[in-house]
């Protein structure tokens, strides 16, 4: 689970993901800055994933799911 944070900022609502650097975005109202912010986070996610198996290539590593309490 991840923490979204909303700010008016003007007209726009800013947003942010606190636990990712990065995944931050806008929209005109707030229900528009949530979908734009899970729609980021799904990107960064799914593009650093991409990235990490690029580069490791080792058929020794072991992956597996991952999940924290917080």
């Amino acid at each position: 689970m991840f923490t979204a944070a909303y700010r008016k900022s003007g007209k726009w609502w800013a947003a942010y993901v606190e636990e990712v650097p990065g995944v931050n975005t806008q929209g005109a109202t707030l229900t528009e800055a949530r979908a734009n912010l899970k729609e980021a986070l799904a990107m960064v996610l799914e593009t650093n994933r991409a990235l990490a198996r690029e580069e490791e290539l080792d058929p020794g590593c072991i992956r597996e799911p991952l999940q924290v309490e917080a």
